[in-house]
């Protein structure tokens, strides 16, 4: 209870700072309601309506396909405009998409082909504005949250999204599990869409800190902004960033190859229930809020590269538990494990990134590291799929465990 006021109560947090941290804190909360029930159930949706691993992967991919495209486009876009406004209206006409889900089971035949190819559509649509929400949300919150408090506003940030996602994940489950088919399915979408609408409410209230006019990067000559290559950016790629754009290559395309299997693995081989992968999703939000609260301290401890390199090794872990797993305990357990390792990751490896950006020239960077992931994304979604289908659902995730915990020693050794 007492790491808990630190949290949401710490009185040595400056009054100038507070409203941005409550926005923040709200923004999250009502994307874990969409997280927990649209977004954590699509994929399942797709494979109960009969999408093959292909599919699956498309729905991801489509959406990094439109990023990796857009994210220099995005990132000079961003350059030229107030960083908050433009996330926010980025945010409503992406999450308006998600608006389209709920109607799409009454305009297509059930069980169609055609409805799983219109969900692929539609995501492919959903990234154009993504391309500029996902540049411009990392330079908000870098220019929101002073450098002093990333970690403990990473770590409410996931003590939240763990609260709303697990109370979400297993409500929705419990419906899905007493609704219709596909009735079910668009209520839980419907109420995904209510949280990402107002999550953005809550962005568009964030301001950017103040402060003194930075001057230009003195390792950007003014002929490096000249013709078609320079506005590529490519002098990034001549400083340190190169090492940690690629240890985050290895980072999310060993996270994105195994994405779209497990959903594929909890319904054809442990044949899980709706309510029962809300249960092991809910689960592994709360081993997450449990080890969110000491995320904090093992930033001071560790510093940000470091926990965020052995949470890496430790996300190995989950496929490879998985792999092996053959009923719904052993489901849970491995939701409990991956939920801790979870909490040191994600809490940590954005403020890690963010600690390698120039403050001056955080947009055309962020692009980079856009691109970077959404390359995973993109490569993961379909060679993921393609590698189970060739060897099988379970010697795949051992596959992509282990290249989980390489990355994760390649990470703490040369990031």
């Amino acid at each position: 209870m007492n790491t808990l006021r630190y949290y949401f109560k710490n009185p040595a947090v400056p009054p100038e700072y507070r409203a941005n941290f409550f926005h923040l804190y709200m923004d999250i909360g009502w994307f874990g309601l969409l997280s927990g029930s649209s977004l954590n159930f699509l994929n399942v949706y797709a494979t109960r309506l009969g999408a093959s691993g292909l599919q699956i992967g498309l729905l991801g991919a489509m959406t990094a396909l439109i990023n990796l495209i857009l994210a220099i486009p995005a990132g000079r876009w961003i350059e030229k405009r107030a960083v908050g406004k433009a996330v926010f209206w980025t945010s409503v006409l992406y999450r308006a998409g998600f608006l389209a889900w709920v109607f799409l089971p009454w305009v297509f035949q059930p069980n169609s082909q055609a409805e799983i190819w219109a969900l692929i559509l539609v995501n492919f649509l959903m990234g154009i504005p993504l391309a500029a929400l996902g540049v411009g949300f990392n330079a908000l919150f870098a220019a929101s949250v002073p450098t002093d408090w990333r970690a403990h506003v990473a770590g409410v940030r996931n003590i939240v999204l763990s609260i709303t996602f697990m109370a979400t994940s297993l409500f929705s489950g419990y419906l899905l599990e007493r609704l219709p088919f596909p009735g079910g399915y668009q209520l839980i979408f419907l109420m995904g869409f209510v949280g990402a609408a107002m999550s953005s409410v809550h962005l568009y209230f964030i301001r950017p800190i103040l402060a003194p006019a930075l001057p230009e990067s003195p390792s950007l000559p003014t002929s490096a902004r000249r013709g078609l290559l320079s506005a590529l950016r490519l002098d990034i790629w001549k400083t340190r960033y190169r090492a940690v754009m690629l240890v985050f290559f290895g980072f999310h395309l060993t996270q994105y190859l195994a994405v779209p299997v497990f959903p594929l693995y909890f319904v054809r081989t442990l044949r899980l229930t709706d309510e029962q992968i809300g249960i092991g999703t809910a689960i592994f939000y709360l081993t997450v809020l449990i080890g969110s609260t000491q995320l904090p301290r093992l930033v001071r401890r560790l510093g940000h590269k470091n926990v965020s390199g052995y949470g890496l090794v430790g996300m190995g872990l989950y496929p490879l538990l998985l792999s092996v797993s053959t009923d719904l305990w052993h489901y849970y357990g491995v939701s409990a494990i991956g939920g801790v390792v979870w909490a040191m990751l994600g809490g940590a490896y954005a403020n890690y990134l963010l600690e390698n950006i120039p403050e001056q020239d955080r947009p055309a960077h962020l692009a980079w590291y856009s691109i970077t992931a959404n390359a995973c994304v993109l490569i993961g979604s379909l060679a993921g799929p393609a590698i189970a289908e060739a060897v099988g659902l379970s010697l795949a995730l051992i596959t992509f465990g282990a290249l989980r915990v390489l990355a994760g020693f390649a990470m703490l050794k040369w990031g």
